[in-house]
């Protein structure tokens, strides 16, 4: 063998060099070499996999996001995580993201291809605000993400029969249809007051895109929510003529602390209302035939009625008519045997200084004259081929449902509210119901519509013409109509389940979701057979003292039940209360209305909006404010003539004249509270 070796100065001299071969004392230099080779390659290789990574992890940030293939968290200033999503349906390939500016985005899962995206939106210095979208290209396929609700507690999304304050989730749900129902026939659904918003303690909101499918679903154990998007088995429906490919889009928000990121989503995503509902309204109680007549209603009951009202010396902002002056559902003239001369009626009503209003609904029963009308213009909802009417049960009957994205329809509606108010002066209408649950499972209207709550926001724009003095039960996306909203009925009773202690939360929960002027429906509930504590045929006089006492610190009043059928110290705290409401209260909360046109604030508030720093303040739902001025805390539970109270920091002077000026929160134990007194403070 042969070997080249440097040579001299005339260059390479190639000689006959016989190679020798190594001994065994060599050859461990050489396999340490070898593996000091193979090292120095691995160290290279893991050193290019940790460069790729970090820029890989670089471009899986935006901000203060991480997205990783199973979903991302996001922190606040402060380095903590605030929220975090898990991705249930599908695992994101990594390899096809890419960034561009502000948006992330990636084109496939580990086994398809999709539509997914984050874009960092900065609408001002304290708040980061990230726009999410995953959308199928395949359809039928269901999205859904899983948002971890462990971090903090939540506020928001819809009413619903057992209502606290903040949120609180038991047992498992897979998602099912988040739209709007009638939760006192169906207790464990959504209920008519509703929008896809919610908002945390740790400063964090998420708004669910209107265009959105939307399912929810929850898992106390995982403790999480699930986020669904799809149109397979669902009442929803894409638009006409396309595919049913699902997505699910929505803005995930942070800020500095809750009260002010809530202010940036409401001004920001909500409706507002265009004008102020009647001064009267919020200064006068209403009158209310329901619970004290039911639907055993007649025109000397309705004359006694309102003498009684003026015999024992009460204000009264309207006169409100309830179910069954009409011979059937769905017509709208008065029974002639129960009101044989309903004119002369509403002339005595109105000279004796009564406006009145009357009960309305959505619904024509086929045993009404007006059935075969509305069948022959084609005026009602229809079932999926649109060429029959759906016939509909609800809790008065079986008929058909008005179609109210038929404009015919609406007309007709409406020139029946105007007959009436043009033949009796009638001022305005308790709009009932309006509830998605009452349309068919599936369905078919005259303007076809993606979301079946959009049939609620139809009904309630019936409203507008009398929004001065119009009630509804049902919202969505309905805070412009700029009239007074109801919690469904209450049943007459202590608990959370629709009964007294459900009353501030579910008011709380309305203000969260953009609707101000709340009517807190009939002061000691509805009095119903087998839902009245004590199974009495009128409610617990100790309970309707105590939710009397609270009404009057609400936005309006309204009254049923009238306290004369008590006894006179009971009429006589009524006098003071609704005294006290027209004194102190309305005089605030019109102040806070007319700021709602502009700002969209809650007129009633959390404790936690003037405390934002405080656990507790987070979790404490027996007690509110109006404005951030004026604390309530009223005793909620039978026996008592004490209660602890929560006061936050501040200047504080109490109704007894007590001064309380405070660098801390104070909690004051076992606070003496008579029955004929509601402890509320004063900012001073």
């Amino acid at each position: 063998m042969y070997q080249v070796v440097p040579g001299g100065a005339g260059g390479t001299i190639t000689d006959v060099i016989p190679k020798q071969k190594h001994s065994k004392d060599t050859r461990p230099l050489v396999g340490a070499g070898v593996i000091g080779l193979v090292l120095v390659i691995a160290a290279v290789t893991a050193w290019c996999y940790y460069i790729a990574s970090l820029r890989k992890a670089e471009l899986l940030k935006t901000q203060l996001l991480d997205l990783n293939k199973d979903g991302y968290i996001i922190r606040n200033q402060g380095g903590s995580i605030v929220f975090r999503m898990d991705f249930r349906s599908g695992t994101l390939d990594l390899d096809s993201c890419s960034k561009e500016g502000e948006i992330l985005s990636c084109v496939r899962t580990t086994d398809r291809k999709l539509n997914f995206f984050i874009e960092t939106v900065r609408p001002k210095d304290t708040v980061q605000c990230y726009r999410v979208r995953w959308e199928e290209l395949v359809p039928d396929i269901p999205v859904e993400h899983a948002m971890t609700y462990k971090f903090a507690h939540w506020y928001g999304g819809a009413v619903s029969a057992i209502q606290h304050w903040p949120i609180s989730i038991s047992g498992q749900q897979a998602p099912k249809p988040f739209v709007t129902s009638d939760i006192y026939s169906n207790r464990n659904e959504f209920g008519g007051i509703l929008e896809s918003y919610w908002l945390s303690s740790n400063a964090t909101a998420i708004k669910i895109n209107n265009s959105v499918p939307f399912h929810l679903g929850w898992n106390d154990t995982e403790k999480t929510m699930y986020f669904q998007a799809r149109y397979n088995d669902s009442p929803f429906k894409p638009n006409p003529g396309e595919a049913p490919c699902a997505e699910l889009s929505y803005r995930v928000c942070v800020g500095l602390d809750v009260t002010s990121i809530h202010k940036y989503m409401v001004r920001r995503y909500f409706n507002k209302p265009n004008k102020v509902p009647a001064k009267v309204m919020f200064r006068h109680p209403i009158w209310s035939t329901w619970a004290l007549h039911k639907t055993d209603i007649d025109q000397e009951k309705v004359l006694a009625y309102a003498a009684n009202i003026r015999k024992h010396h009460f204000n009264c902002s309207h006169l409100e008519v309830d179910d069954r002056y009409t011979s059937r559902y769905g017509e709208f003239e008065f029974d002639p045997t129960k009101f044989p001369n309903a004119s002369a009626m509403f002339q005595k009503l109105k000279s004796d200084g009564f406006l009145v209003s009357l009960w309305i609904h959505p619904f024509v029963n086929y045993d009404s004259e007006n059935f075969h009308t509305c069948v022959e213009r084609g005026l009602f909802v229809r079932e999926p081929t649109g060429r029959l009417p759906a016939l509909v049960r609800w809790w008065n009957g079986i008929g058909g449902i008005l179609d109210f994205t038929n404009p015919e329809s609406r007309d007709w509606f409406s020139s029946q509210l105007r007959s009436l108010r043009s033949r009796y002066g009638v001022t305005s209408f308790k709009f009932d119901a309006g509830e998605t649950n009452y349309l068919p499972w599936k369905f078919s209207t005259r303007t076809p519509i993606r979301d079946p709550s959009f049939f609620t926001r139809r009904y309630t724009e019936m409203a507008i013409p009398y929004n001065d003095r119009a009630e509804l039960r049902s919202g969505y996306q309905s805070q412009n109509i700029s009239c007074f909203f109801r919690p469904i009925d209450r049943d007459s009773v202590w608990g959370y389940e629709l009964g007294l202690k459900s009353l501030i939360p579910t008011v709380l929960t309305i203000s969260i979701l953009g609707y101000q002027f709340i009517l807190p429906d009939m002061i000691g509930g509805n009095a119903y057979l087998n839902r009245t504590d004590g199974n009495r045929a009128l409610p617990d006089r100790e309970l309707y003292i105590r939710w009397l006492e609270l009404s009057a610190f609400m936005p309006s009043m309204q009254f049923s039940i009238p306290p004369w059928e008590y006894d006179n110290e009971v009429v006589e705290i009524a006098r003071k209360y609704t005294a006290l409401h027209e004194s102190i209260v309305a005089p605030r909360v019109l102040e806070l209305a007319g700021e709602v046109l502009d700002t969209g604030d809650p007129i009633i508030r959390p404790l936690w909006w003037i405390a934002t720093g405080d656990e507790t303040a987070y979790k404490i739902d027996s007690q509110f404010l109006i404005g951030d001025d004026l604390m309530v805390a009223p005793v909620l539970e039978p026996g008592k003539q004490e209660r602890d109270i929560y006061l936050p920091a501040g200047r504080w002077r109490s109704y007894k004249g007590e001064r309380f000026d405070i660098k801390e929160p104070l909690h004051l134990t076992d606070y003496p509270v008579d029955l004929d007194e509601i402890a509320y403070f004063v900012w001073v």
